[in-house]
C-alpha cells in the first residue's frame, strides 16, 4: 500500500537529533569562549614580556587554569576554563589579571540577564520561572528559583532610585513626549490602588531616543507634573526642549508652560481622535476619522485649515461636542508644520510612550496589578530600559541641530 503525503512528511519523535545538535552548539560555544580568553591571556603577557628579572626570567607569566565554572548561556550551561597569570614582582608593583570577556565570578551571561526580566514582564509567575528557563537553557540550569526573581526585582528597585538621581548636566532634548499610564497597586489603600505613572522621553540633538524621568503623579494633576518638570531642571536640565508632544491633559500642559515658557504645544493626534470619535456614534466614527485623518496627513498648515473646516461643515449641526473637542486645541493640533517634515512622523503623536508600554499593561492583566507601588515604578522603568535599546533613531536627524538653531521652518520646508 503507498505511503500517504503525510507518512512522508512524518518527523522522528525522537528528540535525538535536538539534543545532538543543542550538544554541537553548546561545544562550539565552549571552545570559541575558550580561544577567545586564550588570546585575551596571550596579548596581556605580550604587552608585559620585557618584565624580567636579573636571570632574564619572564616576572608575568601563566600559571595553570582556574577551577572551571558553569556559565549559563542562551544554548545552555557550558563549563568554562580560565587560565591563571602569576604576576612575580614586588608586592607593590604586581597587577592582578581581570578577563573583560569572563569577569570574575560571573554565572550567567548578559543575554540571559535580560531573559529573566524579560519572562518576567511578559506575565510568567515566579513559581514558574524554574521549568520556563529549563525550558530554554537545559535541565541542568542553575539559580532559577523564585528567591533568585525576588533578588533581582529589589535590584531593579535599586537601580531606579539610582537612575531617578543621575545628573542631567549637559542634556539637551530637542522633542520631548509626556504622557501618564495608570496601574493597579493591589497593596495600597483603596483611594491610592490607581497608580499614576508620568512619564517622558526625549529626543537628544543626535536624533536618539531616551528615557528621561518615570515618576508616580496624583492622577495627572499640574502639581505632579510642575514637580517632575522641576526636578529635571534641578538636575542639570537647563536647556528648555523645542518641542512638548502630549495629550489634552491640561496639568502637563500648565506645568510645562511654568518650567519651559518657550516650549513649543504639539497636542497627540492619536489621542485627539479617541476623543472626537468617542463623542460620536458608532455608525458615523469611520467616516469621521477618515475625515480626521485628512487634516492631520495634509501637506500644508492651509490645506489642514481648510479640511478643518471641512469636518466643521460636516458634523457640527449633528455632533456639537465632537466639533468642540476638536477645534479648541486647533493652534496646538497642528504645530508640527513648524517643523521638518522628516520629523512629523514622530511628533504628531505620543506612540513612543504607548507603544512601550504595551507590554506593561499585558503584564498587569496577567498579575492583576503590582503589589505594592515601589514594585509598580521600578517595573515599568526595568520594561522601559529594556525597550530603549529598540527605540528607532528620528528620520532627517541632521536637520536637528536647525531646530536648535531657531532655523525657521514652513510647511516642513526650510525658509527661503
Amino acid at each position: 500500500m503507498p505511503e500517504t503525503t503525510a507518512n512522508l512528511l512524518e518527523f522522528p519523535a525522537d528528540d535525538g537529533l535536538r539534543n545532538a545538535l543543542d550538544e554541537i552548539l553548546r561545544e562550539g560555544a565552549r571552545k570559541m569562549l575558550t580561544q577567545a580568553i586564550q588570546e585575551e591571556v596571550d596579548a596581556y603577557l605580550e604587552r608585559r614580556n620585557h618584565l624580567v628579572d636579573e636571570k632574564g626570567h619572564r616576572l608575568v607569566v601563566r600559571n595553570g587554569t582556574h577551577p572551571a565554572r558553569d556559565l549559563q548561556t542562551p544554548v545552555g550551561s557550558i563549563e568554562v576554563k580560565q587560565p591563571r597569570v602569576r604576576d612575580r614582582r614586588a608586592r607593590d608593583e604586581r597587577e592582578r589579571f581581570s578577563s573583560k570577556i569572563l569577569p570574575p565570578y560571573l554565572r550567567k551571561t548578559k543575554s540571559i540577564e535580560e531573559l529573566i526580566p524579560w519572562l518576567y514582564l511578559k506575565g510568567v509567575s515566579t513559581g514558574d520561572f524554574s521549568e520556563a528557563l529549563q525550558a530554554l537553557l537545559g535541565p541542568n540550569a542553575k539559580g532559577l528559583s523564585p528567591t533568585t526573581i525576588t533578588r533581582l526585582k529589589q535590584g531593579w528597585a535599586g537601580e531606579y532610585e539610582a537612575w531617578e538621581r543621575r545628573s542631567l548636566r549637559g542634556k539637551r532634548y530637542v522633542y520631548l513626549w509626556a504622557d501618564g499610564v495608570y496601574f493597579n497597586v493591589r497593596l495600597e489603600s483603596p483611594e491610592n490602588r490607581k497608580q499614576c505613572v508620568l512619564v517622558v522621553i526625549g529626543a537628544t540633538a543626535s536624533g536618539t531616543k531616551e528615557l528621561v524621568a518615570i515618576q508616580d503623579g496624583y492622577r495627572e494633576s499640574d502639581a505632579s507634573w510642575r514637580e517632575l518638570l522641576v526636578d529635571l531642571k534641578h538636575r542639570g536640565l537647563e536647556e528648555p526642549p523645542q518641542l512638548a508632544v502630549a495629550d489634552g491633559a491640561l496639568g502637563f500642559w500648565k506645568a510645562i508652560a511654568t518650567v519651559f515658557p518657550t516650549t513649543r504645544h504639539q497636542r497627540c493626534w492619536v489621542h485627539k481622535t479617541a476623543n472626537v470619535l468617542n463623542k460620536m456614534p458608532k455608525s458615523v466614527q469611520p467616516r469621521a476619522k477618515s475625515a480626521l485623518h485628512q487634516i492631520w496627513q495634509a501637506e500644508t498648515r492651509e490645506d489642514a485649515y481648510e479640511a478643518f473646516d471641512t469636518f466643521v461643515d460636516k458634523y457640527e449641526a449633528k455632533h456639537p461636542r465632537a466639533v468642540k473637542c476638536l477645534v479648541e486645541d486647533q493652534d496646538e493640533m497642528l504645530a508640527f508644520y513648524d517643523f521638518p517634515a522628516q520629523h512629523w512622523i514622530h511628533i504628531r503623536t505620543t506612540n513612543p510612550i504607548e507603544s512601550t508600554f504595551a507590554t506593561v499593561k499585558h503584564r498587569q492583566k496577567r498579575t492583576k496589578g503590582c503589589g505594592s507601588r515601589q514594585a509598580c515604578l521600578s517595573m515599568v522603568f526595568r520594561l522601559a530600559v529594556s525597550a530603549q535599546r529598540r527605540w528607532r533613531s528620528l528620520n532627517g536627524a541632521k536637520l536637528l541641530s536647525d531646530v536648535v538653531a531657531g532655523v525657521k521652518f514652513i510647511n516642513g520646508e526650510r525658509a527661503a
